[in-house]
């Protein structure tokens, strides 16, 4: 793979230049005051940020949030991003109150050397998803028009064939940012010659959504630990009742058929936890997971699970006392937004920041999780911005941003 990166850019110089910025700024916002819950996405894009603002570019900042219907939606405005990324930056950050019209254009036209403007919310134009190419290649003229560069930094976008993503790279100069870099150089690792025993954790709903993966690395890993509701189609193709818990019927006897393939190489669940109801004061406690009431429903892993687990990362397949050195973490163990559930999740993250292995967080939930935890983020190799990019990566999948930024 060969692409220019953000030091090949500063090498020829950006001072007074315009530098268009993609960056993955589709935070979690409190649904009661609007607040941003977890500004681990904003922070990650400062490194990129800072340098150009250094080295004296003129910064233009572009990100989606959230799934606008292609037109303005108040719910889903930039606003507080804008004033958060300003905090962290340590200098006021320019917003303009729409994406390519004349507020955006104003505010990037009065731009000073080393200022940062944040356009509004991409998806409030069509264009920005549209899979018409003239009609997304229309938005993303306008957008190129705001660059004599252009940066990715949003490697949670890069699987998606967006006009800000694929299109504008193929009308600017084009590099990737410092996150891109780190999380390609990272996930190129575990796609290569893992250092081994390479131990993958894997939670979340549903098993479809991490057939694929759980395809391409099924060859390659020495333990596949399986938790989250996705586990409990597993265990009904093992032959066991779940009760009500999340089932997804038509994918049982493929689970079934990856149990023959996957052998002692797959780990499930040895208990869970029960509950009435799926909520956050239901009444619960732990059953076996080859034992579950037939009224309750599963909504975490269970203590001995997460000491299995736990075991499991300090043995290879063939039950050597060996700790793993390559560690891939995608998907919560179980509801861990609700307290009385978010033991299993909190234990096995516990489990892997105390191995003495390279771990890598697979991002969307599972980073969400190790923040709501309290678990210090420094424990953990690294914490991916993209969980569906980072999955479909390890498919083997072509991600059209990073594509883009190849050509």
């Amino acid at each position: 793979m060969s692409i220019r990166t953000l030091d090949d850019l500063l090498a020829e110089g950006v001072s007074g230049r315009r530098v268009l910025v993609r960056a993955d700024l589709n935070v979690p916002l409190d649904k009661q005051t609007g607040d941003i819950a977890d500004d681990g996405r904003i922070r990650a894009v400062l490194p990129t940020l800072g340098a150009l603002t250094e080295a004296g570019a003129k910064v233009v900042v572009c990100s989606h949030l959230g799934r606008p219907k292609g037109a303005p939606d108040p719910q889903f405005s930039l606003t507080p991003v804008a004033g958060r990324l300003g905090q962290l930056l340590g200098t006021p950050v320019h917003f303009a109150t729409d994406t390519v019209g004349e507020s955006a254009q104003a505010t990037v036209a009065a731009l000073a050397d080393g200022e940062v403007a944040l356009l509004e919310n991409l998806r409030f134009n069509k264009g920005e998803t549209s899979k018409d190419d003239a009609e997304r290649g229309a938005f993303a003229d306008q957008l190129a028009a705001f660059g004599d560069a252009y940066v990715d930094d949003a490697f949670g976008a890069v699987h998606r064939k967006h006009a800000s993503v694929y299109d504008v790279p193929a009308r600017l100069p084009h590099v990737a940012g410092r996150l891109v870099l780190r999380e390609v150089e990272v996930l190129s690792t575990l796609t290569g010659s893992p250092e081994r025993p390479y131990v993958v954790v894997l939670g979340g709903s549903k098993v479809s959504d991490k057939l694929a993966v759980i395809e391409a690395l099924l060859p390659t890993v020495d333990r596949l630990l399986i938790g989250g509701g996705m586990c409990f189609t597993f265990l009904k193709a093992q032959g066991h009742e779940v009760g009500t818990s999340l089932l997804e019927k038509d994918m049982v006897e493929t689970c079934r058929n990856l149990l023959e393939r996957g052998g002692d190489k797959i780990m499930l669940p040895v208990d869970v936890v029960a509950a009435d109801a799926f909520a956050p004061d239901a009444a619960h406690d732990v059953v076996p997971a080859d034992g579950i009431p037939s009224h309750r429903v599963g909504l975490d892993i269970g203590p001995k699970t997460v000491a299995g687990f736990a075991a499991a990362l300090k043995q290879s397949a063939c039950g050597e006392s060996t700790n793993a050195r390559t560690i891939f973490w995608n998907g919560p163990m179980g509801v861990f937004e609700m307290p009385a559930f978010a033991n299993g999740t909190r234990g096995v993250a516990e489990a892997i920041a105390a191995a003495e292995a390279f771990s890598v967080v697979g991002g969307g939930d599972s980073a969400a999780a190790v923040r709501a935890l309290g678990l210090d983020e420094k424990d953990f190799g690294h914490i991916s911005t993209g969980g569906g990019a980072s999955l479909e990566y390890l498919e083997g999948k072509t991600l059209p941003g990073i594509a883009a930024l190849e050509n």
